[in-house]
């Protein structure tokens, strides 16, 4: 990757908070990371990736993308997503969150405890791998692993985040189907940012979700 563009992402951080409860019928505030593109926008950005066969897995750690640094004062990138996605969340002088909600617009479910929550990287680690980070510096990688400036983290249910793993859209979408555009224009929008590329299937995949926003 450029350091051009390493220098138009620059660091972000988040905080992943883990929470615990129920099933929300009406969705309260949800999480709702920065830089969401337009459809249109999307869909120029979709179309300038560049399409290539997936690279290898070896050599990756995700000890190679340095996460969660600090942000501000005592808060790490995790604790900061959790503030930032949350609704009424209270933390203690260390920022850990101790009290709050959050609603998880993967599968629609609310929760109240941090613990039942995860910070997903939208592009997974190993997948941004993959797609190009191979060839980064750790710097870069810690920068793309803590973006807040971009689409690349959200707040959603434990499971979900764990059910997902390091698939692209070709094997894995949010279960909850409304929510399957959003996720589409986040994930161009920073493999556009972080100049990844995508395979075939993949663009396929996000192509038949942009189509149908």
């Amino acid at each position: 990757m450029s350091i051009g563009r390493v220098g138009r992402v620059l660091a972000a951080v988040v905080v992943a908070g883990a929470g615990a409860l129920t099933l929300s019928p009406a969705a309260p505030a949800g999480a709702t990371p920065p830089g969401i593109p337009s459809k249109a926008t999307a869909q120029t950005q979709l179309d300038a990736l560049t399409v290539a066969a997936e690279g290898s897995m070896s050599g990756y750690s995700r000890a190679l993308f340095p996460h969660w640094i600090t942000i501000s004062g005592s808060c790490d990138t995790r604790e900061t997503v959790l503030k930032r996605d949350g609704t009424s969340v209270v933390t203690n002088s260390s920022c850990a969150a101790t009290s709050g909600r959050w609603y998880s617009p993967y599968d629609g479910a609310t929760w109240t405890a941090a613990s039942d929550v995860d910070i997903d990287h939208v592009v997974p680690l190993a997948e941004a791998w993959r797609s190009g980070a191979s060839g980064w510096t750790t710097a870069e990688r810690q920068s793309f692993a803590n973006d807040l400036s971009h689409p690349q983290l959200i707040a959603v249910t434990d499971n979900v985040n764990q059910a997902k793993g390091d698939q692209d859209p070709s094997t894995w979408r949010p279960p909850l189907a409304s929510y399957r555009c959003t996720y589409a224009k986040m994930w161009i929008n920073v493999k556009y940012t972080w100049g990844l590329k995508l395979q075939s299937a993949e663009k396929s995949a996000l192509q038949g979700m942009l189509n149908a926003c």
